[in-house]
Formats: C-alpha cells, sequence, structure tokens
C-alpha cells in the first residue's frame, strides 16, 4: 500500500526542491523540514498504552507510547538527509544504517555495510531513503530487515517511481510505503522524472 502525503506545506517544499537552482544549503534544509512532516503521517498509528504520571496539580494515567522505542534505518548516504528531520520529531528513536551503492552498468544493489540497533525484531522500524527509484536498494535493504528479525516496517522516501513502486510491493506486499509525490517514470539511466536529481549529491553539494 502506498501512501501520498498531500498536505500542501509537503507539497510546496518539494517544488522548491525540485527546483534546479536551490542550492545545497536550502536543500538540505527543506529535506529536513519536509522529512519532519512526513513522519507525522508515517507515525499516526503508533500504539498507545497509559502511564500513570503526576502533573503539577492531581495524579493521572495519560497516553504513552508503548513497547521498545522507535527505529529509523538510513539507507546510506542520502538516507540521512530525511534521518535528521526524523530525529527533530523522535530524538530518542535508535537508528540504524545500511548502507548500499547502485552500480550504474547494472542498476543493482551492492551492500558495503549495515548496523543494526539491538532487539530490532520489537521495534517499529521506519526504512528512509528520498528516492524509491528502481526499487533495487529499498527491496534488498528491507529483505536485510526481514532476514536480521524485523517485523514491523515501513518504508519512508520523498518522490518514487511507478516502476520503484511495482517492483518494492512485489517483493514486499506486507511493507507500507510513504511518499510525497510519484513521478512520470524513470530515464535510461534509473533517475526519476521530472523528479530533483541525485538526492546525494544535492544534499551533500557533490557531483
Amino acid at each position: 500500500m502506498v501512501t501520498i502525503v498531500s498536505h500542501p506545506l509537503v507539497q510546496h517544499k518539494l517544488t522548491l526542491m525540485r527546483e534546479k537552482s536551490t542550492d545545497n544549503a536550502l536543500f538540505r534544509e527543506t529535506l529536513r523540514e519536509v522529512s519532519f512532516l512526513i513522519a507525522y503521517e508515517v507515525t499516526k498509528d503508533l500504539q498507545l498504552g497509559a502511564r500513570d504520571i503526576e502533573t503539577p496539580l492531581e495524579k493521572g494515567s495519560f497516553p504513552w507510547l508503548e513497547g521498545r522505542r522507535i527505529c529509523f534505518i538510513s539507507i546510506l548516504r542520502a538516507g540521512n538527509g530525511l534521518l535528521e528531520g526524523m530525529l527533530d520529531l523522535i530524538p530518542d528513536a535508535r537508528v540504524g544504517h545500511i548502507g548500499l551503492y547502485r552500480d550504474h552498468e547494472t542498476l543493482q544493489p551492492v551492500r558495503y555495510y549495515m548496523k543494526l540497533p539491538e532487539a530490532i525484531g520489537e521495534r517499529e522500524v521506519i526504512v528512509v531513503d528520498p528516492m524509491l527509484a528502481t526499487g533495487n536498494s529499498s527491496v534488498a535493504a528491507v529483505t536485510m530487515l526481514k532476514e536480521a528479525g524485523a517485523a514491523r516496517l515501513k518504508f519512508m522516501c520523498l518522490l518514487a517511481a511507478p516502476e520503484g513502486v511495482a517492483a518494492f510491493e512485489t517483493a514486499h506486499p506486507d511493507v507500507p510505503v510513504f511518499t510525497a509525490a510519484i513521478d512520470r517514470g524513470l530515464n535510461e539511466k534509473g533517475y526519476i522524472l521530472p523528479g530533483l536529481g541525485d538526492a546525494g549529491d544535492r544534499i551533500y553539494g557533490t557531483v
């Protein structure tokens, strides 16, 4: 299932990020803001229990997130751009990283790093990567997480292509996808059109 976060602020900021003239600093700042906003939608169904506390006036039982802390998994390197905004919202979340790069000849992901929090199987896991293009890296990352024991997974991105959505849903139909937009498609190099270019390059000012 794919959820498109159509909030006007998200769409406005996404347009700013698409614009070629937006510099690296503004791109990073806007990505952080957008990820913060999308994170509200991604986390809206977290289970709440109750906690007994004392306010300045009286004792009472109030809503409290149950179970192990939420876990964010960033697909390196561009995933870290989304990660920062999400940590603004949930600063005590655990964080893991999966390092993948795309072979530009085969467009297939190559793993070079993985570090996960403990008890991954008991956590609500949100995987973040700005672009769901071919879907190869995202599919591979979620497969690795399932093999490591993760059971409650969601995937969050900024932009998606129909090809990437189809590949992801075929491989992981049980994992919901959250994105700000689904664009027209991919070019011959596997980049999203109209897209916003290479997210990692625009975040970090590389070429």
